[in-house]
């Protein structure tokens, strides 16, 4: 009888992208990293795009590399960043590069297209948060500006069942990242047809739906060839790198919610039905796709992106700091001096990070940043205040009282944030695991391969093989003063801080 299995997972991030392989023994997981690499946004006659091949032959690289160790790949899955997508034509092939979300190609689309249909009515049928990048506006847009390629297109797949298509051939449409789009009705779990007729397009160049844990199929005869592999089955883990994070979740009741922490901060709660009403509405509140049945009520927040963005600067200066530098800079700069919205539209993607936050700090009469500590302190102060104004909001709706916050994530391992966030939020913090998306991916993939089938299970699996770590709330007087200057900020409200941690 057979007692360990192992998985491949490819983890595909908008600033990076890595492959796995993953070990299930004895209900526990172990896994190690193959190969990391870079996945950089490139412009083009002032478009914004993801290199789709470049990708794939990262995808088939990690293959090659698993191939190497020498053991049976039981499974393979594939996780990436939410709403872009590909343009199939009739013979089946890529028709361009992926425009990246990021691409000002959206900016104001979503107000034009509802001049169509009305705002109220578009999250009524979706339940998805109004952002500007969703890929109902990436088509809108696409369609004002005439693309060839969706005009010749018969068929779209997103980023995770574009790269499966390539391994198996099969055209697929996975739920959870179906769900990013603004798309798709999370009650039915089908495409909204009026949404694609407003554009007006057909919502038959959607493919079929797909649920996490299901099998795609199998690898090509030419990509085990290529790659020196033998029959392996894709299957469809929680496509949306969230969806999958939120897998990995180590808890073992329901009274929690979760703070994915990377590029982007993703909070939310897990729920059975979504909460689509007036509140979650004027809120802008989002109901994406989970595994199992459930729904991630959440709200999309920017995360790491900014810290990310100053570092790319200071790297070209020559200035390249470690993650453990950072977080022990920030921690010698003076707390609350500066303070920002992080989802402020300036912070987008401006040409210079550093000179946005100058300029933001200075509109708001603040001090402005000088050196790279106030920076990152300032960063890492804001975003601990803007999860307090998100949780509040969650709280307004979660069916539950929210006992504790879960951060998973790369972001997780930062254990200052992690403070500052219990601090601001004033209930425990629970840290880890930092790898949950890559937890996820596999878990969904045993799931696949019949080894685990309930969530709870597959919790406790987690649960077995990781030891996260606990923040409890300290300094709740100064951090509540902070946090009602950060709301007067927030409100255009505008004074002089003078609080001190």
């Amino acid at each position: 009888m057979k007692t360990s299995y192992h998985f491949f997972a490819f983890d595909l991030g908008a600033t990076s992208g890595r492959s796995l392989l993953a070990k299930i023994e004895d209900n526990t997981i172990t896994f190690r990293e193959l190969t990391r690499f870079p996945n950089k946004i490139t412009k083009v006659h002032g478009q914004y795009h993801w290199n789709i091949f470049a990708l794939f032959e990262a995808l088939k690289d990690g293959l090659k590399a698993a191939v190497a160790q020498g053991l049976k790949i039981d499974a393979i899955g594939i996780d990436t960043w939410g709403v872009d997508f590909v343009y199939l034509g009739k013979d089946g092939c890529i028709l361009s590069e992926p425009r990246c979300y990021r691409d000002p190609y959206t900016d104001g689309i979503p107000e034009e297209y509802f001049n169509v249909i009305p705002k109220k009515e578009v999250y009524e049928a979706t339940g998805i948060q109004i952002m500007n990048f969703n890929s109902l506006y990436q088509l809108f847009a696409a369609k004002k500006e005439h693309s060839s390629a969706l005009e010749a297109a018969t068929g779209i797949l997103f980023m995770p069942d574009a790269l499966s298509y390539l391994l198996t051939g099969k055209k697929v449409c996975e739920y959870t990242i179906a769900s990013t789009s603004q798309l798709l009705n999370p009650r039915t779990k089908t495409f909204e047809s009026k949404l694609f007729e407003a554009i007006p397009l057909s919502s038959s160049l959607m493919q079929p739906i797909v649920m996490p844990g299901e099998v795609i199929g199998e690898l090509t005869e030419s990509i085990m060839k290529e790659c020196g592999i033998g029959p392996v089955p894709v299957i469809a883990v929680a496509g949306h790198d969230t969806g999958s994070a939120v897998v990995a979740v180590p808890t073992d009741n329901e009274n929690f919610a979760y703070l994915s922490s990377g590029t982007w901060s993703l909070m939310g709660i897990e729920v059975k039905d979504p909460i689509i009403n007036e509140e979650s509405f004027a809120l802008n509140f989002t109901n994406e796709g989970g595994v199992n049945g459930t729904t991630r009520f959440l709200k999309n927040i920017t995360g790491m992106w900014l810290l990310e963005q100053c570092r790319k600067e200071w790297e070209s200066t020559g200035l390249q700091y470690s993650y453990e530098q950072i977080v022990n800079l920030s921690d010698t700069a003076e707390g609350f001096r500066s303070l920002i919205d992080p989802d402020h539209e300036s912070f987008a993607n401006p040409e210079s990070m550093t000179e946005a936050i100058r300029a933001y700090c200075r509109r708001t009469a603040q001090e402005v940043p000088a050196s790279h500590a106030e920076f990152i302190r300032c960063i890492f102060d804001s975003l601990a205040l803007k999860y307090r104004k998100v949780l509040e909001s969650l709280q307004q709706l979660a069916p539950f009282k929210i006992e504790k916050l879960h951060v998973i994530g790369g972001g997780s391992q930062n254990r200052l944030l992690n403070q500052s966030t219990a601090n601001s939020i004033g209930i425990p913090v629970v840290s880890g695991p930092s790898e949950a998306t890559a937890i996820g991916n596999i878990m969904m993939q045993a799931k696949g391969i019949g080894l685990v089938n309930a969530l709870c299970d597959i919790r406790k699996m987690v649960r077995n093989s990781v030891e996260p770590e606990i923040f409890f709330p300290e300094d709740t007087l100064a951090w509540t003063e902070a946090y009602y200057r950060f709301s007067q900020i927030l409100a255009n409200k505008y004074e002089p801080l003078n609080i001190k941690l």
